[in-house]
């Protein structure tokens, strides 16, 4: 089985991830783990005006951090990025939509 995990990104550029899900992957408590780390590590600010910052915050927030660039120029990064993606919301299809603000599965 695969999950597919697409990036649209402010600048028009979009990635379409491909991952397994037949290997041993991450768990839902590993995936949450890998985006709060990511998170800190780029220095991702809240997008909500309470400072609030749910899960979806994180997935979005890494992924601009990362960058089309980022995640284009390496595959390791993109398939942990995935792999935590589709982990953490227990779905095999993911959109990542930078410019509309959402995470779609």
């Amino acid at each position: 089985m695969r999950g597919v995990v697409t990036v649209i990104f402010p600048s028009g550029q979009s990635l379409e991830i491909d991952t397994s899900l037949d290997e041993p992957g991450m768990s839902e408590a590993q995936a949450r783990e890998w985006f709060d780390q990511q998170w800190l590590e780029h220095g991702c600010e809240p997008l909500r005006a309470s400072g609030k910052v749910l899960l979806l915050d994180k997935i979005m927030g890494v992924a601009d951090a990362l960058g089309y660039h980022g995640l284009q120029s390496n595959s390791d990064l993109a398939q942990r990025f995935a792999q935590a993606c589709v982990s953490a919301v227990h779905a095999n299809r993911v959109t990542v939509d930078l410019p509309g603000l959402s995470v779609n599965y």
